[in-house]
């Protein structure tokens, strides 16, 4: 029976779709999510259905980078073009041919990142039931003469918590074993990332990635103010029980926890950039790191999907307002 109270269910909690007008993400479809809790994000339909804006209470929790929203017809697929199309939200998925650093693997010349994240939905539909927002996706990774992956995404967005669901499917429709690469680029931003934000990253071992981030591995869970021609720094952490990230801005009282499964999402990247105007944190769980497939593939941990062959992923989002909740999850 449906609630005597409204005439129609957006009263409460929805989705609408919208549309961009003007620029570079001009007529990029946008499915605003609400679930009448204070939880509100975005689904970006024309990149991948990735999350561009995510916020709880009105309070923003992601990053937002200069180029803004950028329709996939501008995506440049050459060396690192990716980054002028790097839009970052709250999530950007990398993948599926190749995730990181560019690099030439098998034959093919793979772009920052892979092309997943501008890549359109083929479909894309929603749907509430059981007290949560269900929204699905079909996005192809694919061309004739070459590899046939498929991303089937379901997004669970529960009615009562302020909580989110991701799960993925990936699927190898071609004729031939393929690798099948995915990373979660998570992007923490202001005002949820401040020097006053608080880490937690209960990992078995935090491995530098270079020598610029050995310099701050001393401080690798501490945030600092933005600063102009601040370098990037990477941790690579290991897990050896639950996949769990979360950060807390005391400042604000908002805070977020990133949960997944170490089994089969077995790298987690910490990338740490407290840029002037290039300030974000990304939490990044993956079945691979970002230093590019063929180094993968050296190092014997390349995901190979055999003709037929699925594999599924799952990251789950929790967003708190509670002093309490924090100190729970810190355990």
């Amino acid at each position: 029976m449906k609630n005597p109270y409204i005439g129609h269910e957006s009263q409460l909690y929805g989705v609408e779709e919208h549309r961009l007008v003007g620029g570079k993400g001009d007529g990029m479809r946008l499915l605003q999510v609400n679930n009448g809790r204070g939880l509100a994000f975005t689904v970006s339909a024309d990149r991948c259905a990735d999350i561009s804006r995510l916020s709880l209470d009105g309070v923003n929790m992601g990053y937002f980078s200069p180029c803004g929203y950028v329709a996939p017809a501008y995506y440049d697929h050459v060396g690192d073009g990716f980054l002028k199309s790097f839009t970052a939200g709250f999530l950007t998925t990398c993948g599926l041919n190749g995730v990181g650093t560019p690099c030439e693997d098998a034959g093919e010349s793979l772009p920052l990142h892979g092309c997943i994240a501008n890549t359109p939905a083929e479909r894309i539909w929603w749907e509430t039931k059981e007290d949560e927002i269900r929204i699905h996706a079909v996005v192809p990774d694919e061309g004739i003469f070459s590899h046939r992956l498929v991303l089937e995404r379901t997004i669970r967005c529960s009615l009562l918590r302020s909580e989110i669901v991701i799960r993925d499917t990936v699927t190898n429709e071609g004729d031939a074993d393929y690798p099948a690469m995915i990373l979660y680029h998570m992007n923490m931003g202001y005002p949820l990332l401040s020097e006053q934000a608080e880490l937690y990253v209960p990992s078995a071992e935090v491995v530098p990635r270079n020598e610029r981030a050995a310099e701050g591995l001393h401080a690798w869970d501490r945030m600092e103010k933005p600063q102009a021609g601040f370098e990037e720094q990477c941790y690579f952490h290991r897990f050896e029980g639950e996949g769990l990230a979360s950060i807390y801005n005391p400042q604000i009282g908002k805070g977020l926890a990133i949960r997944f499964d170490p089994g089969n999402l077995p790298y987690f990247t910490e990338w740490k950039m407290m840029g002037a105007g290039d300030y974000v944190l990304g939490l990044e769980p993956g079945n691979c790191h970002p230093d590019g497939r063929r180094k993968m593939r050296e190092e014997g941990k390349l995901t190979i999907l055999p003709p037929g062959g699925r594999a599924e992923y799952q990251v789950e989002i929790c967003l708190f307002s509670r002093p309490e909740e924090w100190e729970q999850i810190k355990g």
